[in-house]
């Protein structure tokens, strides 16, 4: 896929949301299924959760499974003095459950692959546990998605690109909702291109709440 040229636009950096390390920046409340934070990560107190989960078998695609501690370390503290680039824990009950990273695609290789436009937000996540309580994840991270990443000022959509290869991916973003554009290789990877409407997530997040018997906030 080649970039088209694109016409002179204004790309907002303050669609994404940013904080100071270890800062919660939002809450999901799920009523008597407990509550959910999204926590700017904090590349010190958190390391031994995230190395944990980089360096398990089924994280290969996320390609820090040959990190040392100390290169995971500067890696995220590296991506903590970026305002293009942001790294969150989602925690259920205190519990780390998914790392949520967030990116401006204009300043992300993705950007040189297709057409970015203003009101677009890159995300990546990796599905560290299960959480505490027998409640569906994914109805809980489609809320998550929506309160946290989608309903700010100027975003329109959300922009994922799994690795090909990575079936266990594209069937979870399937499942939140994201509609395939295109394939594209984006340096040696070959992903899918998805996204997921500002209005579908809205609709999605809709969905979940009355799944799960929970009032809109």
């Amino acid at each position: 896929m080649t970039t088209p040229d694109r016409p002179a636009r204004e790309y907002r950096l303050d669609r994404l949301a940013s904080g100071r390390r270890g800062q919660t920046l939002c809450t999901v409340d799920l009523a008597t299924h407990g509550s959910l934070t999204v926590d700017v990560l904090n590349p010190d107190a958190d390391l031994d959760v995230l190395h944990a989960w980089v360096t398990r078998p089924s994280s290969r695609f996320w390609g820090l499974g040959e990190l040392s501690r100390t290169e995971l370390r500067d890696l995220y503290a590296y991506v903590d003095d970026l305002e293009t680039h942001h790294a969150f824990l989602v925690r259920w009950d205190g519990q780390p459950v998914v790392l949520l990273q967030t990116y401006a695609p204009e300043h992300d290789p993705l950007g040189e692959v297709y057409d970015v436009l203003p009101g677009d937000v890159g995300i990546h996540f990796l599905l560290g546990d299960r959480g505490p309580r027998d409640v569906p994840l994914w109805p809980v991270l489609a809320i998550v998605v929506h309160a946290f990443v989608v309903d700010r000022d100027g975003v329109d959509r959300v922009v994922v690109e799994p690795d090909t290869r990575n079936a266990a991916a594209t069937r979870r973003i399937d499942r939140l909702g994201f509609r395939p554009l295109d394939v594209v290789h984006v340096g040696e990877k070959r992903a899918r291109l998805s996204v997921l409407a500002r209005d579908d997530a809205a609709a999605l997040a809709r969905e979940a709440r009355a799944a799960l018997r929970v009032s809109a906030p």
